[in-house]
């Protein structure tokens, strides 16, 4: 099922659908859905090393703007919706410490876990709940979600032929190294969140 996966999100790399399909899962990630975008980003941009530099760019807009859409969701909805998210995360009882922190360290709070595989959606969610500043929230989501995607475009772009073969001959490992990390970045969230 995995090289299936993979081989889709490879050969789809050229098709029109596929930046759309990337677009929307990098969206969805940073407002409720679980999958980050990554899934997709390393396989088309190992695809087409050429473009990992444009496939950067779609992330990082898309999760800027879903980012709002969490933003909102903690904002104007948190009692039902929100409140619903996080506490299916399992980060429910964490929530008034993080708005607390919010007050001394919120800038911080947004670079460094926009950065990490710390689910975005707990940020995104959680600042529209602290009542952040929209404007800076929208420009410190942009700073790190950048820095994010556009580090494995470079990495990408630079390595790509080599990890490429590195990745196919032992996809197994390599999505394993993956999920441990999401799981990682849940047990991180559960901690420092």
């Amino acid at each position: 099922m995995l090289r299936r996966m993979y081989d889709w999100c490879v050969a789809s790399a050229d098709k029109p659908y596929a930046v759309w399909t990337l677009g929307i899962v990098s969206f969805a990630e940073s407002s409720f859905f679980p999958v980050p975008p990554d899934v997709m980003l390393i396989p088309m941009s190992l695809a087409k090393p050429q473009r990992a530099w444009f496939f950067a760019l779609v992330c990082t807009v898309t999760s800027v703007a879903g980012g709002v859409l969490g933003y909102a969701i903690g904002a104007l909805l948190y009692d039902s919706i929100g409140g619903w998210i996080i506490q299916l995360y399992g980060y429910g009882d964490k929530v008034e410490q993080f708005r607390a922190a919010y007050a001394e360290y919120g800038a911080w709070i947004i670079l460094l876990k926009g950065f990490t595989p710390i689910p975005y959606k707990l940020v995104t969610i959680t600042s529209g709940f602290a009542g952040y500043s929209l404007p800076l929230f929208i420009l410190f989501s942009v700073i790190t979600r950048g820095a994010r995607f556009y580090l494995l475009a470079f990495l990408l772009n630079r390595y790509g032929p080599s990890a490429r073969k590195i990745i196919e001959e032992r996809l197994g490992f390599w999505v394993t190294i993956g999920a441990i990390g999401l799981a990682l970045g849940f047990v991180i969230a559960y901690w420092v969140f």
